[in-house]
């Protein structure tokens, strides 16, 4: 670090050692902390030059979600052949696990769902969530053992509209990372294409969707973790407006920052699911039969340099099928959308850390090494920092919501490249090299710093096979029209590349 000499974070890692009561068996591990906040020194260095906002101090504030308008007509494809009931998909699941590892925990049966628009939907739930009679693990060792006695509201909501839970999805451990390279329950294969990762953090839920298992499933999204597997898995992810959700009874990464949403096959299925996640009593009528009057605003700048040539000529291909549905393309700029990464760092690294501290103080050594020196580097970030992050967040998340007043739905791709290929560190763009979670993060960071809707959609596959996805954006609360614009596109899209 180019502000802290070694020595002195050595001395600081004694101190949390000790405070932890437990010394420092490695003698490498002071050097290893050094070398994670080297990783995003960028970053800090950003953020500590960045103008001290005249901005409040940061305050939650969940929008109300707008009323669905529109009509019930929907994308004209044929839906997929996918086990309709849920004993089916059960045992889809137990013949595909041993080796994709899709899930920490099946069920032993799934009996017929009660009555409502959701009933007998078998869908898995990511391990962060509790549902009834499984253990909440985050994907490590270090989590629950005992079953958890009642259903997260969310789950609750869905049960009651009928839906069936199967199993408990796997995932990067402790939703602290994008490649879902479980050490305790294995690699998460994605089925869209192995070679490449399936994403993170919720990658089993992704998976497990592009494996034809469930219709649905859910996820949580801190930084991207619902839209990133979306992307990689060739399915859709939708992020819904902070809080509309309730998150009660699901684990917590970074509160100010966690949202819970739906990974579907298709837009649809987000929406009915959405749905259920709300207490609707019923799926409203929420899809459009064109886009006529829609203004799209094409993210330039930070979201359009670089792209790797594959991904810019998709989001050619996709603004060219928004235009042909009606709709008004138009670029347009987030100011300063590179403070995005530093925010972004600055906070989940410090709420992480709050999180999981019982963790870290108690079963450090079930925890992996990757993630365990991750967490344990917000210890050591200033607390004024956490604070002055929140605030310069109030200032960056008004431009985001400016750009509203000059149109209705933002577009860019979910990630700089196609899915990474599995065991790169490190991706190609261009001719420059960036770190694997600077390459797949950046792009939909902004939006879960503002807590806007936003949903991947998949849009063809890269030349070796790797899935493409592209992200679009509503202001808070209005999710319901972004699902609309979503599932034109989505048409579109099996239009063009073929797709039942």
């Amino acid at each position: 670090m180019a502000s802290t000499t070694q020595a002195d974070l050595r001395y600081t890692f004694e101190q949390y050692a000790g405070w932890i009561q437990q010394p420092l068996t490695k003698p490498s591990t002071a050097e290893q902390w050094v070398q994670r906040l080297a990783i995003n020194e960028a970053e800090i260095q950003h953020f500590l030059q960045l103008p001290l906002s005249k901005a409040q101090p940061y305050q939650a504030r969940p929008a109300q979600i707008k009323d669905a308008q529109g009509t019930v007509a929907r994308a004209q494809f044929s839906l997929p052949a996918i086990p309709a009931e849920p004993e089916q998909a059960l045992q889809r699941a137990r013949d595909l696990n041993p080796d994709l590892h899709l899930f920490t925990a099946l069920a032993q049966t799934a009996p017929n769902g009660q009555a409502g628009y959701l009933h007998n939907l078998p869908i898995a739930v990511k391990d962060m969530t509790a549902v009834a009679g499984f253990a909440v693990t985050a994907g490590s060792a270090s989590g629950d053992v005992e079953p958890a006695t009642q259903d997260a509201l969310s789950v609750a909501r869905l049960r009651a509209k009928g839906a069936v839970v199967i199993g408990m999805a796997n995932q990067h451990e402790m939703a602290f990372g994008a490649s879902s390279n479980n050490p305790r329950y294995g690699r998460v294969i994605n089925p869209a294409s192995p070679e490449h990762i399936p994403g993170g953090s919720s990658g089993g839920s992704a998976a497990i969707v592009a494996a034809d298992v469930c219709r649905v499933t859910l996820g949580t999204d801190t930084g991207g973790s619902i839209r990133l597997p979306a992307a990689c898995c060739g399915v859709v992810g939708f992020k819904p407006t902070y809080d509309s959700v309730p998150r009660d009874g699901s684990i917590d990464v970074a509160p100010s920052l966690d949202h819970l949403g739906p990974i579907a096959k298709y837009v649809q299925d987000c929406a009915l699911v959405y749905a259920g996640l709300l207490d609707l009593p019923q799926e409203p009528d929420w899809a459009v039969d064109s886009l006529d009057g829609i203004r799209v605003g094409r993210l330039g700048g930070y979201f359009a340099e670089p792209l790797e040539s594959q991904v810019l000529q998709t989001l050619d291909q996709a603004c060219l099928g928004l235009e042909k549905d009606k709709a008004s393309v138009q670029d347009i700029l987030l100011p300063e959308a590179h403070m995005a990464a530093a925010l972004q760092f600055m906070i989940i690294t410090s709420e992480a850390t709050a999180s999981y501290t019982d963790r870290l103080q108690e079963k450090s050594e079930q925890i992996s090494e990757e993630i365990r020196i991750r967490l344990e580097i917000g210890h050591f970030l200033p607390a004024p920092w956490y604070l002055r992050a929140q605030k310069l967040r109030t200032e960056f998340n008004a431009r985001i919501e400016a750009l509203f007043d000059q149109v209705d739905i933002l577009i860019c791709p979910t990630m700089r490249c196609p899915a990474p290929k599995v065991g790169a560190t490190e991706v190609q763009i261009g001719h420059k090299t960036y770190p694997l979670h600077t390459a797949v993060t950046q792009l939909t960071m902004p939006f879960s710093l503002s807590g806007s809707p936003a949903i991947s959609i998949p849009w063809g596959m890269a030349q070796d096979g790797a899935p493409i996805g592209l992200q679009l954006i509503a202001r808070q609360g209005d999710d319901w029209r972004l699902l609309a614009v979503a599932q034109r596109l989505e048409a579109a899209g099996h239009a063009l590349f073929g797709k039942n």
